[in-house]
């Protein structure tokens, strides 16, 4: 099985040929072929884009009209939910109970956008009162344009999805280009989407690897705005194309998310929110809470029930009941956390579990879950993302020596706070200096509620209210009365 590519309305070959293997994490076999796009198949995207949005053929649409359609995508997706959940495990090795949330959660997010589309248009423009009556001003909210969407192989459906539904929700044409790690989920939305009559060029999906295709879509003189999910370092380059073109741009970028955890905590909660926090997914996830900052006083007591709780996480290939810690992605991620493990050792860390293969899988891209404690401020995995299974766990004495701890990253995603005392809470999360705080709890996500960060971890806003805007363009428009005289320049000639 070979994938296409699709652009301006048609599944296509790249222009070229060519193609890379979709490998299983779980049994490291190649189990298809996906199509590989270069420069002259992103052109052509975004070219159809182009087209596509001048024409007003999608733009020019009613919001209903446009929400008849994102609400179709979104009952398609429903329709076929075990079928690409499946091909998700398969592709990226995470559970499939997640998989299917998932799926899930994207058919709601073109449900959800369907209707801020609609609210938007029933608003209509904004008045402003500008304080001089004969002029009428107000702010009206227009599509930004053409987008180019590189999306990560995390969640590779779902993270594509909080790109494509806003985008079209708001008017826009799109050229996506999905992870190479994890593309195939992405074409089945490439069906679905056609399937429900999308006109040809509003959506295009490019697969390909990053400086085959990632980079000449960032470069590309047509995009009127960049949408970026994935790290640091390729977030700086995605930046510095769209500084060429001086186009908008947003990025969601990595994280090393601290959770505070105060000595009035209940263990058994603490316990399964710190399990949560970081090996959902695989502790594959940019807001991971991989930094825990533990109360002295139940330090010792909470690192014994979590180790006993770590040991006890199921392992196996996503696909098989009960599991809920599958394979990393891919060999190449395996190999870059075994080297985040390997170099721990030299760090002053103590292991408290884990630290590399799990016993009995030979095959497949497996790490134990794995618990550091006592690890030195200035170590490695103490400051760096690994993006992995790998938690690092240290105590505090005081409130203030907590949040200066939480505060001290370069990134600034997520964080969390745990106690029974909610004013505390309260108190720590307004302090810390992350785009989104949990309380009680860590890495609950709604599509409602705006998704981003301060520092290093990105500029911008997904989902929610914001995630919709980041699509738009502010455009004032005013109006003089032209029954009033403003005899500026002819009424002073006259009186010459």
């Amino acid at each position: 099985m070979t994938t296409e590519l699709y652009i301006d309305g048609q599944f296509c070959a790249p222009a070229a040929g060519g193609s890379f293997p979709a490998i299983d994490p779980a049994t490291e076999q190649e189990f298809a072929q996906v199509a590989a796009g270069q420069a002259e198949d992103i052109d052509r995207a975004v070219r159809a884009a182009r087209k596509a949005f001048d024409s007003g053929v999608w733009s020019g649409l009613p919001a209903a009209a446009r929400a008849a359609t994102l609400r179709r995508i979104a009952q398609g997706i429903r329709d076929r939910v075990d079928e690409i959940a499946a091909l998700e495990t398969r592709d990226n090795g995470k559970p499939l109970p997640e998989a299917r949330w998932d799926i899930e959660d994207a058919a709601f997010c073109f449900d959800y956008y369907a209707g801020l589309a609609e609210a938007a248009e029933a608003r209509g423009d904004t008045p402003v009162d500008v304080g001089d009556a004969r002029f009428e001003s107000r702010i009206r909210r227009e599509p930004v344009g053409v987008v180019g969407a590189i999306t990560p192989w995390n969640f590779p459906m779902l993270m594509a999805v909080w790109k494509v539904a806003p985008a079209l929700a708001a008017g826009c044409t799109i050229v996506l280009k999905p992870s190479e790690l994890c593309s195939m989920s992405c074409v089945e939305l490439a069906r679905v989407i056609d399937a429900a009559g999308v006109p040809a060029g509003v959506f295009n999906l490019v697969t390909g690897t990053g400086p085959e295709a990632g980079a000449p879509l960032t470069d590309h003189p047509l995009l009127d705005k960049i949408a970026f999910t994935g790290s640091v370092p390729t977030g700086r380059k995605v930046m510095r194309a769209a500084s060429q073109g001086i186009r908008t741009v947003s990025l969601e970028l990595g994280g090393k998310s601290p959770f505070i955890i105060f000595a009035d905590c209940d263990v058994e909660k603490a316990v399964e929110w710190i399990l949560f926090g970081i090996f959902w997914n695989k502790g594959e996830v940019c807001s991971a809470t991989s930094r825990i900052l533990v109360e002295r006083s139940l330090y010792p007591r909470l690192l014994d029930r979590l180790k006993q709780a770590t040991e006890a996480i199921t392992i196996g290939a996503g696909d098989e009941p009960g599991v809920k810690l599958g394979p990393i992605v891919a060999k190449s991620q395996y190999d870059k956390i075994l080297g985040f493990l390997d170099r721990a050792k030299t760090s002053g860390a103590r292991i408290v579990t884990g630290g590399g293969r799990p016993k009995g899988f030979d095959k497949g891209y497996y790490i134990a879950p794995t618990v550091y404690a006592d690890v030195p401020l200035d170590a490695e995995i103490w400051r760096e993302e690994i993006f992995g299974p790998v938690v690092s766990v240290n105590p505090f004495d005081t409130e203030a020596e907590a949040i200066a701890l939480a505060n001290d990253s370069p990134y600034g995603l997520a964080g969390a706070v745990m106690s029974d005392d909610l004013a505390r809470c309260y108190r720590v999360a307004v302090k810390l200096r992350a785009g989104i705080i949990w309380i009680n709890c860590s890495q609950p996500t709604f599509t409602q509620a705006p998704w981003g960060g301060f520092k290093s971890s990105g500029i911008g806003r997904e989902l929610g209210q914001a995630g919709y805007d980041s699509y738009l363009e502010t455009k004032q428009i005013t109006r003089f009365d032209h029954r009033q005289s403003w005899g500026w320049y002819l009424d002073a000639e006259a009186s010459q």
